[in-house]
This record gives structure tokens, sequence and C-alpha cells, in this order.
């Protein structure tokens, strides 16, 4: 059995190879790769279960990952499993009247938050079973007036519509005959899992460089002048250096709010590529302390750097968090499918779950994309001044 570092090597090379799919539509790639993950899920879960011998102790179960099930998800997932060990699935399922609980996306939210930090940081939202949601883009422009004056269209003209039916995310779950065998907590921690990579994979690539059509708008692409569905990404502002001068010009950027008002900045995300980081950004960011101790991340202004395999090879994103909205939620609360699609999986039946998404920035100036090709390591600059002799 691969150990545990074994095991994130692997799952972190396939992340990456998702990503990649995903951003060149390379569907092929993509499926094979998911196909990757699920065997890896799955020899992960297997192992558990064999070290465990099947033990029914909540205890040993949430070591494991599972959690305690409530009685509707339990129902829930035994429905399934008879319905996935049946001759006729799809029909099977079909005849099942319940849909996934409600309970089981919120943990999946959950896991996801806590496992990317990208989605942690942004206004990522379940939306349930919402198809339309209205966000306020700023706090408001209101102004003084006479009592009984009018709606002001300044203030209304804050608030916009997000179409969450404008792009359908579908999950595929590979299910063999031992996952079933195993029982509903197992089965929902694989789910679980499975879905939590999926979400994260294709939102993260959607919320960093989407194109706006049939998927979320980038956070590196404009939001006007879109041709066909495609929003164009935004001129990359070239990075060299990470001094004072240069970062305090990017945030300057960033407090131009909309209508022209400008707002404050108190923080800022930093979001690039896992290889950009350690070569680029983490020699510019680490310095070396007095005591000759190295201090690595430090920037002139408050900065969270994320990596994400979503972010091209020498670009990067830098903005304001909270001014990316992200919807995801299920028209119906979530019903698993039988899915034929995928035909080279055949020693597994293939499922699937659609749920419905959209996300965008609250405005154009909330993000700038970076040209970081040319980031140059951090140098301690010494400066000497000659001593001026008495006469």
């Amino acid at each position: 059995m691969k150990n545990l570092d074994q095991l994130q090597k692997e799952r972190n090379d396939i992340m990456q190879r998702m990503a990649e799919a995903v951003r060149e539509n390379k569907s092929e790639d993509f499926a094979q790769a998911w196909s990757d993950l699920a065997d890896s899920i799955q020899e992960r879960i297997l192992g558990d279960v064999r070290e465990t011998q099947l033990q029914q102790d909540n205890g040993i179960l949430a070591a494991r990952g599972c959690r305690v099930l409530t009685s509707q998800e339990k129902g829930y997932y035994e429905k399934v499993i008879e319905a996935m060990k049946n001759e006729l699935p799809k029909q099977a399922l079909t005849g099942i009247d319940t849909v996934l609980p409600e309970t089981v996306i919120d943990a999946v939210f959950e896991d996801i938050k806590a496992s990317h930090p990208l989605l942690s940081a942004i206004r990522f939202q379940n939306t349930g079973a919402l198809v339309k949601i209205i966000l306020s883009t700023t706090g408001g422009a209101a102004k003084w007036g006479p009592i009984g004056s009018g709606f002001d269209g300044e203030l209304s003209a804050n608030f916009l519509e997000l179409d969450l039916s404008l792009a359908i995310l579908t999950a595929y779950i590979p299910v063999s005959r031992y996952m079933l065998d195993l029982g509903p907590a197992w089965l929902d921690r694989y789910v679980r899992e499975l879905l939590t990579e999926a979400l994260a994979v294709q939102l993260e690539v959607g919320i960093v460089d989407g194109t706006g059509k049939d998927m979320p708008i980038g956070m590196d692409r404009k939001l006007t002048g879109a041709v066909d569905g495609v929003y164009s990404v935004k001129d990359a502002v070239m990075v060299t250096d990470l001094s004072p001068e240069t970062y305090g010009s990017l945030l300057d950027t960033l407090t131009q709010g909309p209508n022209g008002v400008r707002r404050t900045v108190p923080s800022v995300v930093l979001v690039v590529n896992p290889s950009d980081y350690f070569t680029k950004v983490f020699p510019a960011t680490t310095v070396r302390a007095t005591d000759g101790t190295f201090n690595h991340d430090v920037f002139p202004f408050p900065t969270t750097v994320i990596q994400s395999a979503a972010v091209p090879a020498g670009k990067a994103v830098m903005g304001i968090a909270s001014k990316y909205f992200m919807g995801v939620g299920t028209q119906s609360g979530g019903k698993i499918e039988y899915d034929d699609s995928y035909k080279f999986l055949e020693r597994t039946r293939m499922y699937a779950i659609f749920l419905y998404g959209y996300g965008r920035a609250m405005d154009e100036n909330a993000f700038v994309y970076l040209d970081i090709s040319g980031l140059k390591p951090y140098v301690l600059t010494v400066k000497t001044e000659a001593a001026v002799s008495g006469n």
C-alpha cells in the first residue's frame, strides 16, 4: 500500500493534469485524469477499510474521514446502493423519489473551503436550489435629498443579477462494485471526496481564467465587450520586482471602485501557479533576517499568496478576494443519474450529478492581471555614505 506522501504527490500530479486539461479544453485528457483520481481515492478508501476491518465504531470511522450520517443521508445512500447493484441501474435510479440530501452538499462545500484556499478566500456560496441571485457590488451610493424624493438610479446601479443556470457543472462519479459493498458511510466519503475535487478543479479554472461562455467570468477577464459570450483577457501588467513603488501602483488600481468612487483596500490575494510560486514569487519575497534565518512571503503590503494550478504559467492575479462572487447550487436538491458517456471505464458504472453555478468579479478593477515571467529574486540593497572629514 502507498504511503501518505506518495498518495499526496500522486493527487497533486493528477490535479495539475486536470487543471491543464480544463484550460486547454482537452476532454480525453481530463477523462483519463479523472479516472486516475477516482482509482486513487478508491484505493485509499479500500486501504482504510482493510485497516479498520469494517469496524462501525463512530470514532474510528470519523478518523478515516467518514461522517456520522443522518437518518435521511443513510436512507438515501441505501437506496442508491440498491439501485446501483441492479441489473438496470438507469431505470432503478429513476425510480428513487429522493435526492442527494442538502447536508451532503453542505459537507462538500466545507471540504472544498478547507482544502482549497482560493475557494475559501472569495465569496463562495452554496445557493441551494436558487437559480438567480441579486448582489450588491458596493456598499451603496445613497445620497441626501428631500423627504419623499424618488429612489435614486445611481443606487440601483450598484446591484447586479447573476443567473446561475448560465453554466452547468457535471460531476462524474465512477463507482466500482467494491465501493457498493462497503455501505453508506464509506460511499458517502467517496462521493464527497470526488465531488470536492470535481468542483474544486472546475471552479478554480473558471474563477481564475473562465471565458464567461458556459462558465464563470475569470478574475483575469474584462467584464465588458464579450464576443459570442466570450470575455477577453485583461492586458497583463509586467512586474519585474515587488518594491513598494511597483506594488503601490498595482494597489492604486484596486482602489478605483465602481462609479469613480475610491475605496479602501485592507489586504489582497496573489494567486499564482505552484511552479511560479517556488521559482519566481518565493525568491522575490524571501529575505534573510539579522539572526541568519529566512522569512518568506514578505510583501510591502498585507498579501495572502494562494497557489492554484488554474493560473497559466508566467501569470498571476492580484486583487480583493471578497470582490469575487461564485454561487453553486442544484436546481432540485441534486439527483444522481446513471451515465454511459465514458465507454472506456468498463470495470465501473458511471453516475453523474448536475450542479448549476456562475461567478464573476463585482467590478472591473477588483483584480489586476500580472505577467511575472520576468520577476527577479529579492536582493538586499545596502547603501554606504562616505564620511566627510572636517578641516
